[in-house]
């Protein structure tokens, strides 16, 4: 109001010429005007505050707020379904591996979901999946090792979708899933590459191809990479997340420092309420104390397969009690009369074991001896050729051949896992050059295997104590009345219990 009067009386004449006395006498006084002056003031420090606390919350909200220009990171993997509560313990595992480019006419994910009823009705309860990776191009050779991407499915084997379908149906029918995986390198064309510290170099600082090895296709990792390293682990435990996974079978595990092993196992296992398989591709029982549960025992198969062709059927048990000595409990060694390597580059069972009768008696003390028994795709109906696992193959297995060779298989697994005696007992041999013999004891349960190792008929005399003893036949419930001598047709077997 001061100043809008101001302004009115000063239209004519300025306040130099009114005096200044005469100003303030009649604008009441030098008191009004302070009082005024100090209203002003206040109102203008009031809005200086104001403005300033504007400005500096502006300030603040641009340093918080990212930059439009610049893209958000990926969310980080979440998890899908609720994790399997039911994955065996190590003792009790049925193993059973595919092969996804034979296992079914479709060759992908789908192919495998559509038979996993009759995988549990084989008597499986873990289904470990070759590598399902998106491969490279660059030297490639159609490898399933030689991975471009972790965390990409191959356009040959479906989607993410479905791999949560096979994860979903397995677990509904009580069975776990692992997946292959492959740590020791990568394809040439893999997006790491554009790192090359994360990679092997040579004295010229080329990157190499794994020592020592003819794998043209992939290049050496660098494990003294710590930014490498930690990528590593986060790929594993993407899929434990994102596919609801239940562990890995490590391929090349020795070719990988122990130390890393032991970091990677021991983030996957502190993933909240999960139990995982970790499984190694290797004899090194020094990768057991890195976390891994189980070893590959190609010691025993070799073993199994010179018997087949002539040496003693003692020698089994020898080769047992030296892949099981030193092994923490709860470690175990994983058994096969083949799989993906030997079907694809050796030769098929029968071949190696004589006949069909001999891959399935082989593998009667594969499964029960000790250990845990795996099964290869096909090996269940003895399919008569080689399964290549690389690209462009075009051979598919015929799940409608030898029935009745199916058919033991099933008896031979379902017992074992209705058997304490067999996946925890005692082992107590009694083998000669031409029978493998042998008890396994847990508890009140007694059980005996008796498998003639010859495509001759053999007699077994019966030690002391197995002479004059009643069984029954595990796998057809009969009694069975032990003399103190037994004779066996070529290859044949007779799993007892009582």
């Amino acid at each position: 109001m001061i100043i809008n009067q101001l302004s009115r009386h000063n239209s004519n004449k300025s306040i130099t010429d009114m005096g200044i006395s005469c100003f303030f006498s009649k604008y009441g006084g030098l008191k009004r005007l302070k009082e005024a002056s100090a209203k002003l003031a206040s109102l203008h420090l009031c809005l200086l505050t104001f403005i300033l606390s504007i400005s500096l919350s502006f300030v603040a909200c641009q340093k918080d707020s990212p930059d439009p220009m610049v893209e958000a990171p990926p969310p980080g993997p979440v998890q899908y379904g609720i994790p399997f509560t039911k994955v065996p313990d190590i003792a009790d595992i049925n193993l059973y591996e595919v092969n996804t480019r034979v296992f079914s006419t479709s060759k992908n994910l789908d192919g495998i979901t559509a038979r996993l009823d009759s995988l549990k009705k084989l008597g499986i309860n873990v289904v470990w999946l070759m590598p399902i990776y998106q491969t490279g191009s660059l030297n490639s050779v159609g490898s399933p090792y030689a991975i471009k991407n972790f965390k990409a499915i191959h356009t040959d084997f479906g989607t993410l979708a479905d791999l949560r379908e096979l994860s979903d149906k397995a677990h509904a029918l009580d069975m776990a899933v692992m997946l292959d995986w492959v740590a020791n390198h990568t394809s040439w064309d893999n997006n790491w590459i554009t790192n090359k510290v994360w990679y092997a170099q040579d004295a010229n600082g080329n990157i190499i191809q794994p020592p020592g090895t003819n794998w043209q296709d992939v290049a050496e990792l660098n494990y003294e990479n710590t930014k490498m390293r930690q990528e590593m682990i986060a790929s594993m435990k993407y899929w434990v997340l994102e596919a609801n996974v239940d562990g890995f079978r490590c391929d090349y595990a020795a070719g990988v420092p122990s130390g890393f092993w032991k970091q990677a196992i021991d983030t996957l296992r502190n993933i909240p309420n999960r139990k995982l398989i970790l499984f190694a591709e290797a004899e090194d029982k020094n990768l057991l104390s890195a976390g891994f549960d189980l070893l590959f025992g190609w010691p025993f198969y070799t073993a199994l397969k010179e018997v087949f062709n002539g040496q003693p059927a003692s020698q089994l048990y020898n080769t047992h009690l030296q892949e099981y000595n030193g092994l923490a409990p709860g470690k175990h060694i994983v058994r096969w009369i083949t799989n993906h390597d030997q079907h694809a580059w050796d030769a098929v069972p029968q071949s190696i074991f004589k006949s069909n009768a001999g891959a399935v008696a082989a593998f009667v003390i594969a499964a029960n001896m000790g250990g845990i028994p795996l099964t290869y795709n096909g090996q269940e109906v003895m399919v008569p050729q080689k399964l290549p696992f690389f690209e462009g193959n075009n051979v598919s297995i015929n799940w409608n051949q030898n029935p009745g060779i199916r058919l033991e298989h099933e008896k031979i697994l379902n017992f074992r896992q209705q058997s304490s005696a067999l996946r925890n007992g005692t082992l107590t041999d009694f083998s000669t050059n031409d029978i493998s013999a042998f008890t396994r004891k847990a508890g009140n349960e007694e059980v005996l295997v008796l498998v003639n190792v010859r495509n001759a008929a053999s007699n077994f005399v019966l030690p002391a104590e197995l002479a004059n003893s009643t069984w029954t036949n595990a796998y057809n419930g009969s009694a069975v009345n032990l003399g103190t001598h037994l004779n066996l047709t070529p290859f044949e077997y007779l799993v007892l219990k009582k």
